[in-house]
């Protein structure tokens, strides 16, 4: 008995995540669609930004859902053409997945290689307080454009994950000024703004659905 419920208990934690997968896969091919052309006529210069906050539960478990929160403030005397946030996780296989809470697998002739460890809600990310969708999706999965910031201004920017992989990832993020490679964003040091996120993702998961959006959500 014992035997047949773990495996009736593996059987439904992988139907949940590969519907998220399907989900979350739709969900990225639609953002990438949009979008931008702003870096193609975007002012050359650099620009000094504060990264204000940086929250993300170190300690997860699957199938629940957690806040993304970057604070980040235009310390400059002129306004950011583009506040760009992009994300990765921290690896070979992160770094080689064109989605940024995802993995890649690395075996052979798989139709869909890229896994995600996180499936973003739909409608985020957002401005925090905001219930429009605040980030929109570029050419670049990985990168979010949050539109100009104004000198001395901070944005809050959140994204709503749902995790659906077990084990131990690190979060890569860094801000940038613009789309095009012109507008550049440094901090009083002269370094690029950005930093990680370490999370342990227990796989004693939750009791899971999957809505129409994609996210993953506890049943009641």
């Amino acid at each position: 008995m014992g035997g047949h419920a773990r495996q009736v208990s593996r059987n439904r934690r992988q139907a949940v995540l590969a519907a998220a997968l399907a989900v979350a896969l739709s969900l990225f091919a639609a953002a990438c669609g949009g979008g931008s052309s702003a870096g193609s006529n975007e002012a050359e210069g650099t620009y000094e930004v504060e990264v204000t906050e940086a929250k993300f539960p170190a300690k997860q478990r699957l199938g629940g859902t957690y806040l993304l929160d970057l604070g980040v403030r235009n310390a400059s005397k002129k306004t950011i053409p583009a506040l760009t946030v992009s994300i990765s996780i921290k690896g070979k296989e992160g770094q080689a997945s064109t989605l940024p809470f995802g993995i890649r697998d690395p075996q052979p002739e798989l139709a869909q290689p890229d896994r995600p460890v996180w499936v973003l809600a739909e409608h985020y990310p957002k401005f925090g307080g905001d219930s429009a969708p605040g980030g929109a999706g570029t050419s670049n999965q990985k990168t979010f454009d949050f539109g100009a910031l104004k000198a001395g201004k901070s944005a809050d920017v959140v994204w709503k994950l749902s995790a659906v992989k077990a084990g131990k990832y690190t979060l890569l993020y860094s801000i940038d000024a613009g789309l095009g490679g012109k507008a550049k964003a440094k901090t009083e040091s002269g370094r690029t703004p950005g930093g990680s996120l370490a999370v342990d993702i227990n796989p004693v998961e939750y009791n899971t659905e999957v809505t129409g959006s994609g996210e993953v959500v506890e049943k009641k």
